[in-house]
């Protein structure tokens, strides 16, 4: 049996969830997106999925045909017509039907869909083991160009040093500002401790401001582990006690290789350990009722 999917105001199966090939966000990726996870019945940390979802909206000029509540009950909606308790779940809004043209004014109506099911990013033994990675040529879009923290559907970027990545045969990639700092991975944002401190590289040098990463950052202050939001070069990365990356549909996951250089002792640090049982003591109470 096949997923329903909600699209511009209605449930239906996925084989009728059809857009149109003139819709902007097919033709030049005009849209934004969020993922989102659910788990034991609750939607996690929706509120903040959904005010950066009409953030991003607004950052690229489209007005969202549906309020902020009537958002939050199409996504528990379509959880509970797929009768799902435990799911990934992709909010998308394109700029909708147009012309050939690149003009967004030619699009009256954005096209709105909600999907919710499931969503393995990496292979379960990683989150045991630990993840080789490494650093690629392409780097973020800058702010002034594409802004990083729109979580847009252009994902060109990413999707590049994904490429690089996997021709490298890693499943991940860090990806350096254009001054040269870490700023994120292709679909995660990175953390690293040194002597006891977590860093992690800050909103203005380029990043996605994960909604997972400030859960993480928070988890630590409760723990009394100092923070930093701040610059760093890739020697940062190669001397780090510990590294592991966040994101939505990758929760927390340990990095203990990267770019053929050992990080700490090649083995998951006590930090992420802590962390994640944290997160996942969270997410159990965090959130919105299904």
């Amino acid at each position: 049996m096949g997923l329903i999917i909600y699209l511009n105001g209605e449930f239906v199966p996925e084989e009728e969830a059809k857009v149109s090939v003139f819709d902007h966000g097919y033709l030049y990726g005009d849209g934004v997106f969020e993922g989102i996870r659910a788990y034991h019945g609750k939607v996690f940390r929706l509120k903040e999925h959904i005010d950066r979802f009409f953030d991003s909206a607004k950052a690229i000029n489209m007005t969202l045909p549906l309020s902020k509540q009537e958002v939050i009950d199409v996504v528990r909606e379509t959880c509970r017509r797929n009768g799902l308790t435990d799911c990934y779940i992709r909010l998308i809004a394109s700029r909708g039907k147009g012309d050939l043209g690149l003009d967004p004014a030619k699009c009256p109506v954005p096209t709105i869909v909600n999907i919710a099911s499931s969503i393995a990013l990496y292979p379960e033994e990683l989150y045991h083991t630990g993840m080789s990675i490494i650093t690629v040529p392409t780097r973020r879009n800058i702010p002034e160009g594409v802004n990083p923290r729109i979580k847009s559907l252009n994902y060109l970027n990413n999707i590049m040093a994904k490429i690089e990545a996997s021709i490298a045969g890693v499943p991940e990639a860090v990806m350096l500002n254009q001054e040269g700092y870490v700023a994120e991975c292709t679909g995660d944002n990175i953390f690293i401790v040194k002597d006891g401190v977590l860093k992690t590289p800050a909103p203005y040098l380029g990043i996605l401001e994960g909604v997972t990463r400030n859960a993480v950052i928070e988890l630590a202050l409760k723990r009394g582990i100092k923070v930093l939001e701040t610059a760093f070069p890739r020697y940062d990365l190669f001397t780090a006690d510990e590294c592991f990356l966040t994101g939505t549909a990758a929760e927390l996951i340990p990095v203990v290789k990267i770019d053929n250089r050992v990080i700490g002792d090649g083995k998951p640090g006590p930090v992420f350990y802590q962390l994640l049982e944290d997160f996942r003591e969270l997410v159990k109470v965090d959130g919105i009722d299904i």
